[in-house]
């Protein structure tokens, strides 16, 4: 529910139905790594791991969203191709992405080291974040351009093919609605 609501907003925001995919894209690399850490380390998906796996969402969405945010203004101020600008987007945008990143890594790793009082019930929340960030991070930098290349060519096909649909004339249409043959 969480990630329909995300693209709901996202779609309104971008004004694209397209776009909110593409920022979406990295949040099953995201989830995998999580859950791939909480099975390597024989632990079970309980709330506080859940809690950690929407926190991860949140983190990950925030770091596509700076990209792409980037490359639609390029795109849409300078008139640069798809690949130029996303290739933009990701060099300006690759320091703040890091630091975000290792801000929170840093921050859940004491969780997923698990020292404290009561650490063992928090420590899914902690692994969940660093396994998912790692992964994904490994990943997002690299599939979140190559799939904002693909869906910006696919919105150009698709732009294409709906002006080169014949046009409909007022006349035509109520002649189709009134079940006589137009022309």
């Amino acid at each position: 529910m969480a990630v329909l609501v995300i693209y709901l907003v996202l779609g309104i925001l971008y004004e694209s139905f397209i776009h909110p995919l593409t920022i979406l894209s990295g949040l099953p690399s995201a989830g995998f790594g999580a859950l791939i850490t909480l099975m390597m380390f024989h632990l079970e998906l309980n709330l506080y791991g859940f809690v950690g796996v929407i926190m991860l969402v949140g983190i990950v969405k925030k770091n596509a969203i700076m990209m792409i945010d980037v490359a639609l203004e390029k795109q849409r101020d300078s008139n640069e191709p798809a690949a130029e600008a996303i290739y933009q987007g990701a060099l300006l945008r690759f320091r703040p992405i890091m630091m975000t990143t290792m801000a929170a890594l840093m921050g859940t790793l004491p969780i997923a080291l698990g020292f404290g009082a009561g650490a063992e019930s928090r420590r899914p929340l902690g692994l969940a974040v660093v396994g998912g960030l790692l992964f994904s991070q490994l990943l997002t930098l690299y599939i979140t351009p190559v799939y904002y290349i693909y869906m910006e060519s696919f919105q150009k096909w698709l732009r294409s093919k709906r002006k080169h649909a014949p046009a409909e004339t007022e006349f035509e249409r109520e002649a189709v609605l009134a079940g006589r043959p137009g022309k």
